[in-house]
């Protein structure tokens, strides 16, 4: 599941990477525990020759690229003396002479790497490379993202409780509920945003406490300003965390206080809480 998700994240960066400047061939991979980056995924390409290959740090363009984490790039592969030429075949096979590799760093440490190529010997100049930069800079967010969620679903309760938890521990399901809702609307892949939210759900579950009052019902960005509210978010942080505009928060924020009949945001909170729609 990780490495399917993040090569629907990678195909976008690359897809956006070769709109962005009209790049014929853009590829890369991803560096995944015990095992070398391999070339999974490519966009323009015309044979089969760079699909699944090895990469080592050090060797060759992008081996460079993995060894110094910045960008490295030639005018032409095959005559380039400041890397190594194990790749050569490959790259000649798919008609490859000036290229560009970027580095993915999340949490400082190298993920993967970026390509970006053409077949004639021309300097790829500023904007391709700034260009690049940028596709893996968004590659990194997403990444980052998705080990975060991975994080908090690892932390999360895989049942409901048959009432609400007490002490320290529930404040942290609380703030990991809080997370989880402010990042489900980044989420790209549907799959895993759908499992995000339904671990929403069954903590929201396990919070319905004895007597409570459960039938009110919120919409998703309802639910996302409450959970921000809870967390002792103003409006303006409500909104950052959210990518709304602190006028939408407030919209947002009157709307579930008018279903819970809450008069202020604690009692808005409070009655959420009660009528089990957060924990």
């Amino acid at each position: 599941m990780p490495e399917r998700t993040e090569a629907v994240e990678m195909r976008g960066a690359l897809a956006r990477l070769r709109r962005a400047t009209g790049l014929q061939v853009v590829f890369g991979g991803l560096l995944h525990a015990g095992r070398p980056l391999r070339i999974s995924e490519l966009n323009g390409a015309v044979t089969p020759a760079l699909h699944g290959l090895a990469i080592s740090a050090g060797s060759g363009l992008g081996g460079k690229c993995l060894a110094l984490a910045r960008p490295c790039a030639v005018v032409d592969y095959a005559s380039a003396r400041h890397i190594t030429h194990e790749y050569d075949v490959p790259v000649s096979a798919e008609g490859l002479r000036s290229v560009i590799a970027v580095p993915v760093v999340v949490r400082r440490k190298v993920r993967g790497v970026l390509y970006g190529a053409l077949r004639d010997s021309l300097p790829l100049g500023e904007r391709v490379a700034d260009a690049a930069v940028a596709a893996a800079r968004d590659l990194e967010q997403a990444l980052a993202v998705r080990d975060e969620v991975r994080e908090l679903l690892s932390a999360a309760p895989s049942g409901a409780a048959s009432g609400p938890v007490s002490g320290p521990s529930w404040e942290e399901v609380r703030q990991a509920h809080g997370e989880l809702r402010e990042l489900a609307p980044r989420i790209e892949d549907p799959e895993l945003r759908e499992r995000l939210l339904a671990v929403c759900g069954r903590l929201e579950t396990a919070s319905t406490a004895p007597g409570g009052e459960p039938g009110v019902t919120l919409t998703p960005r309802e639910l996302d300003v409450l959970a921000a509210v809870a967390q002792g978010a103003t409006n303006a942080g409500a909104a950052a965390r959210l990518g709304l505009r602190p006028e939408t928060v407030k919209g947002y924020l009157r709307s579930a206080m008018r279903k819970l009949g809450a008069h202020t945001r604690l009692e808005a909170v409070v009655a959420a809480r009660r009528a089990g729609v957060l924990p």
